[in-house]
């Protein structure tokens, strides 16, 4: 959701000239360096090569719109000027005892010869630096001079010379102000910044809580309200406002992105941010952050996931780690260091607009796949942190989002989400906060609280906005918990406080959260934080802790070493090892219902007609979040389509060739085998609520697709979407049905499972449901009559179908052979062998032979212990597992 709308800069950065060392005359103290540095002019101090490429011309591109308008030559408007002039930078940091090279250059529309002089004046006096003339650098002054007919693009370069001491300081700063005749001036003054150095908090080699200690204790009010803050990319009314406001964090919404979408641009882009992140006194690096959700998936290109939805299904906690590690890959490739995932949130209503960004309805799921943390970040400890394939991650959102009761929402046309969650306090803990602790025992980097309402049943309380839930925040999470790192807000949640804005900062900011995502009104923010504090209704031990948190996280990130984008994993985005991971996962997604007749896997031999809105559509397979926020249909990054997969497969093979029909309106005869693709189109969060435009119900051009392909021959339907479909009478007239949730880019992976390639070993995350009377229905309800229950899932696996014996025994011989598994279980349990791999085989054995006693005929005596045996098998208990799928097997008679 970008962001529009900021609030315009006002001055300098507070408290600049704070804690100047001590100078002595000129010449006693400091030694002027004429040495040249090795390298790239003006650089070699810790920023490196990144910064060294920048100020060469790197982000020349993104610095133009800022470098328009200015003084005018005398005599003329400024618009009547054909020429402006131009420096390659806005920043330039330089290590101390070295010189600062500014390149200014001449440019013109359509880059012909400028047709008169111009002539840009330079000096470094005046007033607005923090650097002293004379005793931190040499003063300058003079002249440069383009003549008419120089070439557009020509540069001439001005020397900065500073002095080196044995002293530590932080940054200072010198201006070199510009007076342009006969052109347009640059927009801003560019300054030099010579490097903060010889301070505890610079020192790689020091432990991180002793950098913070250092760090915070020289900061101000107005620097530490700064780290707070976080606004939209797109809000910046200057981008020479996150050093005027000393920001902490900018982020990228939903489809706010650099042009060309492309990974430099992005790579570019943050760099850009983090040099003027450099003109602040201490140079505290931004933190970017981006939802990245299912993969880097503002990025076209990227390596799109399937969404947790079908990562769930998967059941496969180490599939989900390998997924994270490339999403964390991909992400800090482009320079950014921090994504706002995964979402952990239990989905406990399908007709919620976000249910696809959860694993699941069943908190042990939930947690099983929380491997995702380790493979974005590393080890709990965050020691890999600092690693140039990881990034900080965020659970959210703290905590029942998932749990919002259908009509209780009053954002906007919204149904469900950003609603009121009631439970009572069991209900709380055992389903929504569980996988929150799982998160903190990970070592989860940030957490991001909920938009919702929570209303705890039985305590006499009213509900309360969760960014407001103090007793939730600081209580539970940090102290209970032991969470240790910091609280970033959803965007602009605070404003959804009641009371005033004054009312909204203080009482989030008290409740806990570290980091406002304001996102656009950053200013009024920022003064209004520094005035809740100095007024005393925020302590400044709770800014601390705050800051504190936001530091620690940034030294573990590295970023004072390396604040710019590392692009050796560059190429690695979208690449061939890349996009098998999201293959892989996109295969162990699909869940097979149904498959009468055996009508898959299809073989390469048969002749295949192909219909439905989702089989060519790759924006629709890849659902919300997908480059813009919403998602769009349509081709809108790279990835190979449903059918684009099936025909290589079938190419491969030497196959018949595959017929296809959107709206299968093309003749059916002759024809062995029918794929149906349907399913939903794409949305996010509220927009996605069922009722607010969205049911549940496939449209009418997808049902007469469905009647025309099965009406003429063997048929499988698949069902793209974020969320069960309500099917009604129409599953009698289906052979074959899958679940495919949204499998990303990879459709290759869909072909796989579909063409036996791949087996499918799916299984419902979530209970399908038969009429959207029953919602919500979830696991363990005390009434559970499902079309399909949770943990359903049919396998064409031979090896597993034969396992033991399971499922082709007579069965009279079942019910004995359920007892040797139970057995079994019992024995791993006692030897200490009950990992989960060996439970979830022998359960899995358990579990096929339900469903083969069962075939459609799933009744509710069946339905409630086969999910069940599921969710106990989750959370370590194979043997009871094995009980519950022995009680529906009697019950299937």
């Amino acid at each position: 959701m970008p962001g529009n709308g900021a609030q315009p800069g006002q001055g300098a950065q507070p408290g600049q000239r704070a804690q100047r060392g001590q100078r002595g005359p000129w010449g006693r103290r400091r030694a002027w360096s004429r040495r040249r540095q090795p390298g790239q002019p003006g650089q070699g101090g810790r920023l490196g090569s990144a910064a060294a490429s920048l100020i060469a011309g790197a982000v020349v591109a993104a610095l133009l719109p800022l470098t328009g308008g200015g003084a005018a030559a005398a005599g003329k408007a400024d618009g009547s000027l054909k020429a402006r002039v131009v420096t390659d930078a806005a920043v330039y940091p330089v290590k101390e005892g070295r010189t600062a090279r500014v390149r200014i250059s001449v440019a013109t529309t359509g880059s012909a010869p400028v047709d008169e002089p111009v002539t840009v004046d330079y000096t470094t006096e005046g007033d607005g630096g923090t650097a002293t003339s004379g005793e931190d650098y040499r003063p300058v002054r003079g002249s440069v001079t383009f003549p008419a007919g120089t070439d557009s693009g020509t540069s001439r370069t001005v020397e900065v010379v500073t002095a080196r001491d044995g002293g530590a300081e932080p940054a200072e700063t010198v201006p070199l102000r510009l007076t342009v005749s006969g052109a347009r001036a640059p927009a801003e003054t560019p300054r030099i910044v010579i490097d903060a150095h010889g301070l505890p908090y610079l020192d790689p080699k020091l432990p991180v809580r002793q950098r913070v200690k250092d760090l915070l204790s020289r900061m101000s009010l107005e620097e530490k309200a700064g780290q707070m803050t976080q606004a939209e990319r797109n809000a910046l009314t200057s981008q020479g406002d996150i050093a005027a406001y000393g920001l902490g964090s900018l982020l990228s919404g939903g489809g706010s992105v650099p042009t060309p979408n492309t990974p430099d641009a992005w790579a570019r882009m943050v760099d850009a941010f983090q040099l003027r992140a450099q003109a602040t006194r201490f140079q505290i690096p931004l933190v970017y952050g981006v939802d990245a959700v299912h993969g880097h998936n503002n990025l076209v290109g990227s390596t799109i996931m399937p969404h947790n939805i079908g990562l769930g299904a998967s059941r496969d906690p180490r599939l989900a780690g390998k997924t994270g590690a490339v999403t964390a890959s991909e992400v800090r490739a482009t320079g950014v260091p921090w994504d706002f995932a995964p979402c952990l949130c239990v989905s406990r209503d399908e007709r919620w607009g976000r249910a696809y960004e959860s694993f699941g309805e069943d908190p042990a799921l939930v947690t099983a796949m929380e491997t995702v943390i380790q493979g974005m970040q590393g080890a709990p400890s965050g020691k890999d942190l600092d690693r140039r394939d990881k990034v900080l991650t965020t659970a959210k959102h703290f905590v029942g989002d998932g749990g919002t009761e259908f009509g209780s929402s009053t954002t906007g046309s919204y149904t469900i989400d950003q609603g009121v969650t009631k439970v009572t306090r069991e209900e709380l803990e055992r389903i929504h906060l569980a996988p929150f602790q799982e998160a903190v025992d990970r070592g989860v980097g940030t957490v991001m609280p909920s938009y919702s309402s929570l209303d705890i049943l039985g305590d006499g309380q009213a509900p309360l906005k969760m960014h407001a839930d103090g007793a939730m925040i600081d209580g539970v999470l940090k102290d209970r918990m032991g969470f240790e790192g910091f609280v970033i807000s959803d965007w602009q949640a605070i404003d959804q406080i009641p009371g005033d804005y004054p009312s909204d900062v203080r009482t989030s900011v008290n409740a806990g959260v570290d980091m406002i995502m304001v996102p656009t009104a950053y200013a009024t923010f920022h003064t209004t934080l520094v005035d809740e504090v100095k007024a005393g209704r925020i302590s400044r031990a709770r800014i601390d802790d705050a800051v504190s948190r936001i530091l620690t996280a940034k030294f573990r990130l590295g970023l004072f070493e390396k604040p710019y984008a590392d692009r050796s994993n560059l190429d690695r985005i979208g690449s061939a090892g890349h996009r098998a991971v999201a293959r892989e996962a996109a295969a162990k997604s699909q869940v097979l219902l149904k498959n009468d007749g055996g009508v898959l896997p299809l073989k390469t031999s048969q002749k295949v007609y192909v219909a439905g809105s989702n089989a060519d559509d790759l924006g629709n397979q890849t659902g919300g979040w997908t480059i813009t926020w919403q998602g769009s249909s349509g081709r809108n990054t790279q990835g190979t389509t449903i059918l684009e997969g099936m025909r290589k497969a079938q190419s491969r093979a030497g196959g018949a060739a595959i017929t296809y029909s959107k709206d299968a309106s093309a003749p059916t005869d002759g024809y062995d085998a029918g794929v149906v693709v349907v399913g939903e189109t794409p949305y996010a969060e509220g927009v996605g609520d069922v009722g607010n435009g969205h049911d549940l119900r496939l449209s009418e051009a997808d049902q007469a697709a469905v009647d025309r392909v099965c009406g003429a021959m063997k048929c499988a339907v698949l069902i793209v979407s974020g969320r069960p479909q309500i099917l009604g009478d129409r599953l009698g007239d289906i052979d074959a049905l899958v679940a495919s949730w949204l499998p990303g880019t990879e459709g290759d992976g869909v072909a796989d499972v579909l063409y036996g390639k791949r087996a499918f070993t799916g299984q419902l995350p979530v209970t399908w449901p038969r009429s959207e009377a029953q919602l919500p229905i979830n696991v363990g309800d005390a009434a559970y009559d499902p079309q399909y229950p949770y943990g359903w899932g049919l396998t064409t696996s031979t090896r597993a179908l034969r396992a033991d014996g399971a499922t082709r025994a007579p069965r009279a011989d079942g019910a004995e052979r359920l007892k040797e598994l139970a057995a079994e279980a019992e024995a791993a349990r006692k030897e200490g062998r009950a990992d989960f791999a060996k439970g979830r085989a022998i359960v899995t054995a358990a579990r096929l032979m339900v469903q083969d006693r069962v075939g459609q005929k799933i009744t509710p005596t069946v339905a409630k212990p086969f999910a069940e045996a599921d969710h106990l098998l989750l959370g370590g208990d194979a043997a009871g597992a094995v009980r519950k799928l022995t009680e529906a097997y009697r019950a299937a008679g």
